[in-house]
């Protein structure tokens, strides 16, 4: 490899791959709530616990994978790997971040095409939706508190929350917009900045461009070996060609893609109904990992159905899991090409600037998901006060779920109160949801 592991720390190595591969696996399974969760699960790992990252390493990672197409929570963790061990560590935290959710979603996808909607199933991540919201608010404070120490960075988090929340702006034109506004309107560091960690060595054009290629025939292989196969009109070959096509083009989250894709997988392809499409996403919403794992319960929908010359099961599952590999294939190469050179900038006092402008537009990213779930979380239906420039959203006071509410105050208390740590918030929550679910005759 042309980089070698770099101590992160002053007078610090890089854990063993063995503990990368631990905590990786652990951040997999409890990445509940979407990417605010997610990053904060991250943050509080890499930085605060373990200490492998600096502060200022993990922010500046994290503004890279904002810019990039795909779940930047999975590219976060990639990052995270690949400055610990490299490409076998961004391997490693990558691959652990989705593989849980991954499981479970075609675990719910094959039972959800066999028997419908599953009411346990349901009860349980009740309770986690509802506990979540305290994670996302720890986040909240927590990336707030690194990154609005000046007025301008207020002044970007507000006008990017409202941006987001209230006028529905492209998330691409509110990190665009962060990055030029600190480039001018905030102090980078200076290149001769103490920065105690070892820099990455010099980058050569030929690494970038083997990186390149290694990327794009690992990325290719699956659908190619489908096409010759079989025939290229083949669903999997389909669900490849559709999903790839996503995976490059998906700024902003999975949200951003949702209406564009259920329109083309529900109109255009028929895999699925309209129905079954908000079922996926609930089903997305509620299991660890990337909210974009909902792709993977339209592949398999579309491979049980369309299995020839397979089994319907085995269709499904061969569909799920071309849609995870052509999904989150490209996000790796976005890492392994970019990261090198991303590092080696860090020092740069006007893109120190810029950097600084798109973390202060993620703290009002992160606030807009909080509100968003809570929202969705809290009242049974969700309407929308639309203007010429605006679409804000306006819960139903009269459908509140005041269950919802108590369990996330539970979750506040658990997390702010009694310190306790993601795991026990979400399986507490998790059992209170299933046992007020109960309680209500849902089950």
């Amino acid at each position: 490899m042309p980089f070698k592991s770099a101590p992160l720390e002053a007078n610090a190595e890089p854990p063993p791959l063995s503990d990368l591969v631990r905590v990786a696996f652990k951040i997999g399974i409890y990445s509940f709530g979407g990417p605010a969760a997610q990053i904060a699960l991250m943050h509080r790992e890499f930085v605060d616990e373990k200490r492998w990252i600096s502060e200022d390493r993990f922010l500046h990672a994290l503004n890279y994978c904002m810019l990039l197409p795909g779940p930047e929570a999975q590219q976060l963790a990639t990052y995270c790997g690949w400055l610990l061990h490299r490409v076998r560590g961004g391997i490693a935290a990558g691959v652990l971040f989705i593989l849980p959710g991954a499981l479970a979603m075609l675990g719910l996808a094959s039972v959800y095409a066999r028997f419908g909607s599953v009411p346990l199933v349901e009860s349980l991540f009740y309770g986690i939706k509802a506990g979540i919201l305290a994670i996302v608010l720890q986040a909240l404070l927590r990336v707030g508190s690194r990154a609005l120490k000046m007025r301008v960075a207020w002044w970007i988090a507000g006008a990017s929350f409202l941006a987001l929340f209230v006028f529905e702006v492209p998330f691409p034109v509110v990190i665009v917009s962060a990055a030029v506004i600190g480039a001018f309107g905030l102090k980078g560091s200076a290149a001769g900045d103490a920065i105690t960690e070892e820099p990455v060595r010099e980058t050569r054009p030929v690494s970038f461009a083997r990186t390149l290629a290694t990327g794009l025939f690992f990325w290719a292989f699956p659908p190619l070996v489908a096409a010759f196969a079989l025939a290229p009109q083949h669903v999997l070959v389909e669900v490849a060609g559709f999903f790839s096509m996503l995976a490059v083009v998906s700024f902003g989250g999975a949200y951003a893609l949702l209406s564009y894709m259920a329109q083309v997988a529900v109109e255009t392809y028929g895999w699925l109904s309209a129905g079954e499409m908000l079922d996926g996403l609930g089903l997305a919403e509620t299991t660890p990992g990337p909210l974009i794992l909902v792709t993977e319960f339209v592949g398999f929908l579309a491979g049980y159905r369309e299995p020839a010359p397979f089994s319907p099961l085995a269709g499904g599952v061969l569909a799920a899991a071309m849609t995870v590999w052509v999904t989150f294939a490209p996000s790796f190469l976005w890492i392994f090409l970019g990261a090198p050179y991303i590092e080696r900038l860090r020092g740069n006092a006007r893109l120190s600037a810029a950097m600084q402008g798109i973390t202060a537009a993620v703290t009002g990213t992160i606030l807009n998901l909080a509100v968003w779930f809570a929202l969705h979380v809290f009242f049974a239906e969700v309407g929308a006060l639309d203007g010429r420039w605006l679409s804000l959203p306006v819960p139903e006071i009269a459908t509140v779920d005041v269950t919802a509410v108590l369990l996330a105050v539970a979750a506040v208390y658990l997390v702010f109160g009694a310190k306790r740590g993601v795991a026990t918030v979400v399986a507490i929550t998790a059992l209170l949801g299933l046992a007020s679910r109960w309680l209500a005759g849902a089950l």
